[in-house]
């Protein structure tokens, strides 16, 4: 709590003590005997509840007269002032009943009911510290033999910076010595730690928990990982939810409607038909205390800030309430296979190479499957894809780039070289039809690479992913959280598909699509979605831009240290655990429903207890409830969002 907060609840506290023992005088000692007279005991009273209210809301009445002047009028601020310099009115009127009391309580409580939104925010808030508490502060650098203290933003790519146990790794890099485990938990929600190694990348804002480590950045540190997060953590509030926006609108045309509503009940029945102007001026001031838009203009965004903060405590990064809100809708959830469902930790499993060639001349060595192998990774030498890095590391030798000239490569198809003057093709297929190479079959579960040599088909490679051990259990937990359907998209044959999505349970499946045609396939299954519906694209950032942009909630998973994963993605999974798409799902629809619960209550009670006002049943303590109390259990309800389990 801040020293403001701080300083404002002592202050509170004093006013209630004051207003019981002004309150406990007025009502049960006899202080017109005491005084000598009803008028000097209603002066008194008066002057003694005028102490709590101006201590309690002194503020209130200060906010009201500055907005005034900067055109600001209907405000809670205003509606308060008015309400209960109202009540205190009322003692002008010859013949009404007091409200002093009702007056300050009115303020009193209302400034408790102010000091609990602050509280909740401030819960609110601590998950969102926590994940902005990731920013390391210093980083270690070696100079004349010594560990210095330097700003991580004066390091550069290359620069090498050393990492204590119980230090925030500083810079995304790579280790060049030393061995450690490192908590990733504030990042990833996972709570079992990471070995690292030297050789192995390394991100920012991980703990190092035990040995020593020299790291070598790759990143400046405005480009790192944790900056990254935090920009998107920074701006998650700025993106509202419809619902918000609605709140927003609803409480600017509401608030001066029900303001000339109390001034019609308070005015036109005395101008009109003569009735008592002190009876009708109390309803009138009632119906203000009741329409204090409050419970609603705090706990609908204090309930989409502590989803998105409960998320955030999961590795769940969603870039603000209004994809909160749609990830709510989301009926379809479509999934790039590789490196969701599956590890995209490819391996060679099989080396076919063909019996008899066509060319004579050629040696019987060259059918060996570690010649074949040999072509493939010269071949794909100069790929990244995880297809080629698996295919290169299944290759025993060295790759001699002087062997290779005229690489070219075709996305979704697969790699043209010139290896010792020889033109080699390898990929699927569809290069293979497209350069007319006849090519055989392969029965074998697997992507299927084709080899071909000056023309001449020499035989193929199998490649297989992993699933995932957790996929089956997360294709079933969106089954189970009500999403209808299940599509997987995947550049493999029709066979591997079939074979994953059967082992998963998946509904649909679209194989052999180039990335292009991924794009083409969620616009189908957007067409067919109705309009309440929503489609959610599971990807892992790689490649999948144009895909997670096209569908209405794009989904990255796996995206730690990935820059265009964040950038692309509206939810950012940090882990590569596919259940976190199902907990996302559930967070979102727990914090609609308190949404919702939250808007239906609070505007049942007020409208109820409005009419009650307008026919002068409501008395102004119960005017009290539907204001401050309501505003007290909407915020309650909506501090539920934050609560979260895996």
């Amino acid at each position: 709590m801040s020293l403001h907060q701080s300083k404002k609840r002592l202050r509170i506290i004093v006013a209630l003590a004051i207003f019981a023992c002004v309150f406990v005088f007025a009502e049960f000692f006899p202080v017109a005997q005491l005084v000598g007279g009803d008028i000097n005991a209603l002066y008194l009273e008066f002057g003694l509840f005028l102490i709590p209210y101006l201590l309690a809301g002194y503020d209130v009445l200060y906010k009201a007269l500055r907005n005034i002047g900067n055109g600001q009028i209907f405000d809670e601020n205003f509606l308060m002032s008015i309400a209960t310099i109202g009540a205190f009115a009322l003692v002008l009127f010859p013949g009404s009943d007091p409200h002093m009391a009702e007056g300050a309580a009115v303020m009193l409580f209302y400034q408790v009911g102010e000091l609990f939104q602050d509280y909740a925010v401030d819960k609110s808030r601590a998950s969102i510290a926590e994940m902005m508490d990731i920013a390391p502060d210093f980083a270690y650098v070696m100079k004349n033999g010594e560990l210095v203290k330097v700003d991580p933003y004066e390091l550069s790519p290359g620069d090498e910076f050393v990492v204590k146990p119980g230090d925030r790794i500083a810079l995304d890099g790579v280790i060049v010595e030393g061995t450690s485990q490192l908590d990733t938990s504030a990042l990833t929600g996972e709570s079992v730690p990471r070995h690292v190694e030297t050789g192995e990348d390394v991100i920012s804002g991980c703990i190092n928990m035990s040995g020593v480590l020299t790291i070598r950045a790759t990143k400046p540190f405005e480009e790192s990982t944790v900056s990254r997060i935090l920009e998107l953590v920074e701006e998650a509030s700025e993106k509202k939810a419809h619902t918000e926006n609605f709140i927003t609108r609803f409480a600017r045309y509401y608030t001066p409607v029900v303001t000339i509503g109390a001034l019609v009940i308070a005015l036109l029945p005395p101008l009109l038909f003569g009735f008592v102007w002190a009876d009708w001026v109390e309803r009138g001031l009632t119906f203000l205390v009741v329409s204090c838009p409050c419970a609603l203009v705090i706990s609908v965004p204090l309930s989409f800030f502590g989803g998105i903060g409960g998320a955030s405590r999961l590795g769940i990064l969603v870039k603000g309430g209004n994809y909160l809100e749609a990830l709510a809708k989301a009926d379809t959830v479509v999934f790039d296979k590789t490196g969701t469902l599956t590890k995209g930790a490819f391996k060679v499993v099989a080396i076919h190479p063909e019996q008899q060639l066509k060319n004579e001349s050629k040696q019987s060595s060259e059918l060996d499957p570690e010649y074949l192998l040999s072509l493939a990774a010269h071949a794909e030498a100069y790929s990244n894809h995880p297809i080629a890095l698996s295919i290169k590391e299944a290759y025993s030798g060295e790759i001699d780039s002087t062997r290779i000239e005229e690489v070219a490569e075709k996305g979704g198809h697969g790699v043209r070289a010139l290896v010792d003057n020889h033109v080699v093709l390898i990929g699927n297929d569809k290069l293979m039809a497209e350069a007319r190479v006849a090519y055989h079959d392969c029965t074998m579960v697997g992507t299927i690479l084709h080899v071909a040599l000056d023309g001449e088909y020499v035989g193929h490679i199998v490649i297989a992913d992993v699933v995932k051990p957790e996929a089956k259990q997360a294709i079933s937990m969106l089954h189970d959280a009500g999403v209808t359907k299940t599509v997987m998209l995947t550049g493999d044959r029709a066979e591997v598909a079939q074979a994953v999505a059967r082992d998963l349970g998946i509904d649909e499946v679209h194989a052999q699509l180039l990335p292009q045609e991924k794009v083409s396939e969620v616009e189908k299954l957007l067409a067919r979605e109705g309009k309440k519906e929503k489609l959610a694209f599971v990807g892992d950032g790689i490649n999948d831009a144009p895909v997670l942009t096209r569908a209405d909630i794009g989904i990255a998973m796996g995206a730690m240290g990935s820059d265009a994963a964040i950038e692309a993605a509206d939810v950012v999974l940090m882990d590569d655990d596919p259940r976190n798409i199902s907990r996302a799902i559930h967070i979102s629809r727990k914090t609609m429903r308190i949404v919702w619960q939250n808007i239906i209550f609070a505007l049942g009670i007020k409208f109820a207890v409005l009419i009650l006002a307008a026919v002068g049943i409501a008395t102004m303590w119960l005017a009290v409830f539907a204001d401050v109390g309501v505003a007290v259990l909407a915020i309650l309800n909506a501090m539920r969002c934050m609560k979260v389990k895996k």
